[in-house]
């Protein structure tokens, strides 16, 4: 890729490559991909949520009183997996942010023109003051965009800030990079790999496949 983007990070260690080679392997069975998938997604998760606002309270230990960080209780914070894949992401989630209200957003794509196609929509919500708005949109596989780029706009579109928006995806294309970047360019999108190019269907090469098949166990 040949762009260098400032809000895309790329997270690199050797629990985040180990998990990646399992999840890619064809020969990892679907308890094989399951596992690493999530420990993955909270590497991910971690460093996603590294935007969110914090403030200080007082906190009393068995030893004295001091002021310490947490998060602010006054944001709204959403997680919104993109179905059905994205579910991976959302057990990880909720025990990192037990506050956080689950938005499930379903799209499939037609094989024949890699467009988006929806099925389930969970976001029709009031906003009431979008700054305070902190959304993670979730799914494992970023191929053309298409998919991506829908689910952001359910969210801009009701004034929430782009720097308030995080996409969270394993594995991505370059051509779905840029895509989500063109659309929406003050977007974070936190990523594990960055693979080399999308084959005649739509496929991210090297990957892992389709991710929803080898999750579910429907392949």
């Amino acid at each position: 890729m040949e762009k260098n983007y400032s809000n895309l990070k790329v997270v690199e260690n050797p629990i985040v490559n180990q998990s990646l080679c399992t999840i890619r392997a064809k020969n990892t069975d679907t308890q094989g991909v399951r596992l690493a998938a999530r420990k993955l997604t909270r590497i991910l998760l971690y460093e996603a949520t590294k935007n969110l606002p914090q403030t200080e309270v007082e906190v009393e230990t068995p030893l004295t009183k001091f002021m310490a960080k947490t998060i602010n209780q006054d944001i709204t914070i959403i997680i919104s997996p993109i179905l059905r894949a994205g579910l991976i992401f959302t057990d990880e989630a909720v025990d990192i942010l037990p506050q956080a209200t689950i938005r499930h957003i379903g799209m499939y794509r037609d094989e024949k023109t890699l467009k988006p196609v929806w099925y389930y929509n969970k976001v029709p919500m009031p906003v009431d003051n979008p700054d305070n708005y902190y959304v993670y949109i979730t799914d494992p596989m970023l191929a053309t965009g298409n998919s991506l780029i829908e689910a952001i706009r359910l969210y801009t579109e009701k004034g929430i800030p782009q720097k308030n928006i995080c996409c969270v995806c394993m594995i991505s294309a370059p051509q779905g990079i840029d895509a989500v970047f063109t659309e929406f360019p003050n977007i974070t999108l936190i990523v594990a790999a960055v693979d080399s190019h999308l084959n005649e269907k739509g496929y991210i090469v090297p990957g892992m496949g389709d991710a929803g098949d080898r999750i579910f166990n429907t392949l």
